[in-house]
């Protein structure tokens, strides 16, 4: 079956991660999008039921369809850490969430990845010293149309994971990982250098050779 081709226009990005749709903004820049976030239009986070990335990425493009009529685009990705059965995958943001006892300690609800981070470590760390760091992060985009029309594009990037957290120049789980060839985390090596080699852009990658 032909993929749909995606003209110049308004696009909706189904996300509330400034640092998502950064990537995603810059990955689409060349495109003629005219991009809009469904967090900067208010749009309501729907909750993520599904059991695999694909699923939850339909989700989220769905929901940002139906409310304002136009295209959608949603990105579900995820860390998945070998020795730990493939673990938080499709929980990756829910192992950030703040409990009640945290939320009160750290001054009310959201997301903290340092403590999704040490939680990952933590696991680890009981599996014993020689344990196997090897991880990957995975990136389903999901592209939908007013008309139920949707596409979905898988892009993937192997390393290993690193202790203590190391650089500041990325989001979420970016200071312990470090991909396979390089010797810096994805907060050191910097968002020029993910845009070029990441998840995301290997996801990327496919859309644009299939619908541009």
């Amino acid at each position: 079956m032909n993929n749909r081709k995606l003209t110049p226009g308004r696009l909706i990005i189904a996300t509330h991660n400034k640092g998502k749709l950064a990537e995603i903004d810059a990955l689409l820049a060349p495109f003629g999008m005219a991009t809009e976030a469904a967090g900067d239009l208010g749009l309501a986070e729907p909750e993520e039921t599904g059991t695999s990335f694909a699923e939850n990425a339909l989700i989220k493009a769905r929901a940002a369809c139906a409310a304002t009529g136009c295209v959608s685009l949603a990105d579900d990705s995820g860390l998945c850490v070998a020795a730990l059965g493939g673990a938080p995958g499709v929980y990756t943001a829910d192992w950030a969430e703040r409990s009640v006892i945290e939320a009160d300690a750290l001054g009310g609800p959201g997301r903290d990845w340092y403590l999704a981070m040490g939680k990952v470590e933590g696991k680890l760390s009981e599996t014993g010293p020689d344990t196997d760091r090897s991880a990957f992060f995975i990136s389903t985009l999901a592209l939908v149309w007013p008309d139920g029309h949707h596409e979905i594009f898988e892009g993937r990037a192997y390393g290993t994971l690193t202790w203590p957290p190391r650089g500041s120049l990325g989001f979420g789980y970016d200071p312990v990982f470090v991909p396979l060839g390089e010797t810096q985390s994805y907060a050191e090596l910097g968002p020029d250098y993910k845009l070029k080699n990441d998840h995301r852009a290997a996801a990327f990658a496919k859309l644009v050779a299939a619908i541009f």
